[in-house]
């Protein structure tokens, strides 16, 4: 069973974390097609958005299968997994750990018992009422029966996935429709039960989902790239606050709250891919034109711009174009570095070893550099990229940032630093220049961010830039990656009582589940 911490895409080496991805969800249905290696494919595609554990749910109309590890899609999943999961409809999850630790317990899709069958469901986002939803299952029966909380999950989707369970007699499409407007935060969920694919968006629609057709079937993705990748068509975005649901009859759509928009800008910034398209906005035109801004904001005389690869590349083409300073490639990447198990002793990180990337000396010496990238965090990303500047020969390094400073947590999906950890938290701008080591340092203005995505500022969330929530947030103490990992002590406001055994209901001894 594969184990470790993933990379993402500007990390040097372990421990230099930058912020992380939300999750990837993706659902097929299509009778006739070999839906578990759509979805494979399909998650493959949605990789970058979550890089900790890979699964999907299969039915063939009387029995759902799941099969989840952790890894990256390509280690989770071969040919042999894929042919045991069969039938017409299939969901599936690549993650990382916003609310629930970081194990194979959490991954998911996660499956349970519903009034009339079972779901299995993936969910991307973050809900900030988990607290308040635990109590909901508390109140009902006094405590979880053992598998309803399955597998000893912790995470926001597992209470979800309890609470689909609904009374005798109603349809799981009835439950979902009275369950959805009581969550709160951001959510794109795909689920399944044994005949029907669903999906649902959150009424502020923070985080992605579309809707793609195929020949002989529909397709609900994270993001259209998942859609491209196996074929479908590009029908809609799914809106804030609709419910949808697929079958031998067709679509069915309803909304189930009143729409108030207010995308994550973040995901024009750094989460989706850049060939991805977001409320009618190319993600990649949006990064161009952050680094076009960035150059019209904060000039500087230089000789090269070269961007952090992969997530600075599209900013550094428009910060050169703006600029008329010439583009470069200044880093070699290894391409091979997507996960690494193996961590340095401080001995070899002592050596400075260099996993991800590498700088062009022939590029670089004797150069007045402009580098860019899309975000600062902690920081020790680009004190590592000055220095390994600096060390084949820079004249001079000058840091540009195509997104403000982040001095706020995210509580809708995205996992950043605890605001003490965040550089921009306390720090001046002259003040995390000298940090870094560079020569200067800019960000780009928030008008100027937000104007690059040709959104109206009232339906972006741009929270942790501001600070300025759009889903009201609960106390402090009901907040939190690891709300219900610590309930068992009766802390956080999530009090199961003494003989509550919310982490041990069943002991996972196996990859795959099947009901």
């Amino acid at each position: 069973m594969a184990r470790g911490d993933g990379m993402l895409s500007h990390d040097l080496m372990p421990g230099e974390k930058g912020p992380q991805d939300a999750c990837g969800v993706f659902g097929v249905w299509a009778p006739g097609e070999e839906v578990a290696k759509l979805t494979y494919y399909g998650l493959y595609a949605l990789q970058h958005r979550g890089q900790e554990s890979a699964g999907i749910a299969t039915s063939d109309g009387n029995r759902i299968s799941v099969y989840k590890d952790m890894g990256l899609v390509s280690q989770v999943f071969d040919e042999t997994t894929l042919n045991t999961l069969l039938g017409h409809i299939a969901i599936g999850h690549c993650r990382y750990s916003t609310t629930g630790a970081s194990h194979w317990a959490n991954a998911q899709p996660t499956l349970g018992a519903t009034a009339a069958g079972t779901v299995a469901l993936a969910h991307n986002g973050n809900l900030t009422n988990s607290a308040e939803l635990y109590e909901m299952i508390l109140a009902r029966q006094g405590r979880p029966r053992a598998g309803e909380i399955a597998q000893g999950n912790t995470s926001d989707t597992a209470l979800v996935t309890a609470l689909l369970n609904g009374t005798d007699g109603r349809s799981l499409e009835e439950t979902a429709l009275e369950l959805l407007p009581k969550l709160r935060g951001a959510f794109s969920f795909v689920f399944m039960d044994e005949g029907t694919l669903y999906a649902a968006r959150d009424t502020y629609g923070v985080r992605p989902l579309v809707l793609g057709r195929l020949n002989r079937g529909w397709v609900v993705a994270s993001e259209g790239s998942a859609l491209a990748t196996v074929g479908a068509s590009f029908i809609r975005e799914i809106k804030p606050g609709e419910f949808i649901a697929i079958d031998e009859n067709g679509i069915r759509s309803q909304m189930f709250g009143e729409p108030t928009p207010a995308g994550c800008v973040f995901e024009y910034v750094y989460l989706a891919r850049p060939d991805a398209s977001i409320n009618g906005r190319s993600v990649y035109e949006s990064r161009v034109e952050m680094g076009r801004q960035l150059a019209r904001e904060n000039g500087v005389e230089a000789d090269i711009v070269i961007p952090v690869p992969e997530s600075g590349t599209p900013a550094a083409v428009g910060y050169a174009e703006q600029s008329g300073i010439p583009f470069a490639h200044g880093f070699v990447k290894n391409s091979y570095v997507g996960r690494t198990f193996i961590q340095p002793s401080q001995t070899l990180r002592q050596l400075g070893i260099k996993l991800k990337l590498n700088a062009l000396e022939s590029v670089i010496r004797g150069k007045r550099v402009v580098v860019v990238d899309d975000s600062i965090v902690r920081g020790n990303t680009q004190r590592a990229i000055v220095r390994m500047l600096r060390e084949v020969g820079a004249k001079e390094v000058h840091v540009k940032i195509s997104s403000p400073p982040v001095q706020w947590p995210c509580f809708y999906g995205i996992d950043f630093a605890s605001r003490a950890e965040l550089i921009a938290n306390g720090a001046k701008v002259e003040e995390i220049c000298a940090s870094i080591g560079a020569d200067s340092l800019a960000y780009i203005s928030e008008d100027g961010m937000i104007g690059a995505t040709q959104q109206p500022r009232e339906k972006l969330c741009t929270a942790c830039f501001t600070g300025k929530y759009p889903i009201e947030l609960p106390a402090a103490d009901r907040l939190g990656k690891n709300l219900l990992e610590s309930s068992t002590d009766g802390s956080n406001g999530c009090d199961p009582g003494p003989d509550s055994d919310f982490e041990t209901l069943l002991t996972p001894t196996d990859k795959k589940e099947a009901v």
